[in-house]
């Protein structure tokens, strides 16, 4: 079976059914990726790879919500790696990139050890869009641009959507 990006974006609006600000939630980190990809030059299996993990990377939410009555990044780690893989599974993704796609979805709050490019373009994606959904004081914004954005794409985004602080 062929697998796409568009596939798992059909499939995500469907997990998601009925919880807007999730939904985009993802469609917004994945656009993000997907640019900071792009202008960094990726090749084409990353950055299907980065593009799937960033609109699978909270998956998590919906089980730890059931089982631990929260959403904290902790257990979105702990629990939505297995439901990333069952869903690309179940769209045919190769086993290699499924396995890389739930790593990233059980790391996507751990800012330590970021072993790839696809790994901090997430981080710096779901960082973009969290600055604002979660209206992050300026001086957590200018720490996130200090210490979390290392991609050239990543910070210039950072500058240019948040001027005051990310410089």
């Amino acid at each position: 079976m062929e697998h796409s990006v568009e596939q798992v974006t059909d499939a995500m609006i469907a997990y998601d059914a009925g919880d807007p600000v999730r939904i985009h939630h993802f469609l917004k980190v994945h656009a993000f990726a997907r640019f900071i990809g792009l202008s960094e030059g990726l090749d084409a299996r990353t950055q299907s790879v980065l593009e799937a993990a960033a609109l699978v990377h909270d998956i998590g939410i919906h089980p730890a919500e059931a089982k631990y009555g929260s959403s904290a990044g902790k257990y979105q780690e702990e629990l939505g790696p297995a439901e990333a893989e069952k869903l690309l599974a179940d769209l045919g993704w190769p086993e290699e990139d499924v396995r890389r796609i739930a790593f990233l979805v059980g790391r996507h709050h751990t800012y330590t050890a970021i072993d790839g490019i696809d790994y901090q373009i997430l981080v710096e994606a779901d960082f973009l869009v969290n600055l604002y959904e979660d209206s992050l004081p300026p001086e957590a914004q200018r720490h996130a641009y200090e210490t979390v954005f290392k991609t050239e794409s990543g910070k210039k985004l950072c500058r240019e959507l948040y001027p005051a602080v990310c410089q």
